[in-house]
């Protein structure tokens, strides 16, 4: 069974920057992908960004691509998602997601989520 909890959300000004975190515990995630979801206000839950934790490949949304990066850290057991020049557009609740299917499956291990809200 693994364990994910999300960190670091909050409020900020359109152009700013923040970082989130995702704990990992229990299970095999090192051997997984790491994913990180949003879902806006009102609307379906979305891919943002993805690692491996083995070869530390990652994939990115359009949407985010030169804006978002994502990272692990080993000694931690921690995936960051560092956020800049965020627009009023990723107002949403993060979530970070693994499991043996991958990330954001119906199978898929799911942390509680974190608030961020983007001010224009």
């Amino acid at each position: 069974q693994v364990q994910l909890v999300e960190s670091g959300g909050g409020l900020v000004q359109a152009g700013g920057s923040l970082r989130l975190s995702c704990a990992a515990s229990g299970g095999s995630f090192k051997l997984y992908v790491m994913g990180w979801f949003r879902q806006p206000p009102g609307k379906e839950r979305e891919f943002v960004a993805a690692i491996s934790w083995n070869s530390g490949n990652t994939n990115y949304a359009d949407s985010v691509k030169g804006r978002f990066t994502v990272a692990r850290d080993d000694t931690k057991n921690t995936v960051y998602l560092q956020m800049n020049s965020l627009q009023p557009e990723d107002t949403a609740v993060y979530y970070c997601s693994t499991g043996p299917t991958g990330p954001g499956t119906s199978s898929s291990y799911w942390g509680q989520g974190t608030q961020v809200t983007v001010s224009s």
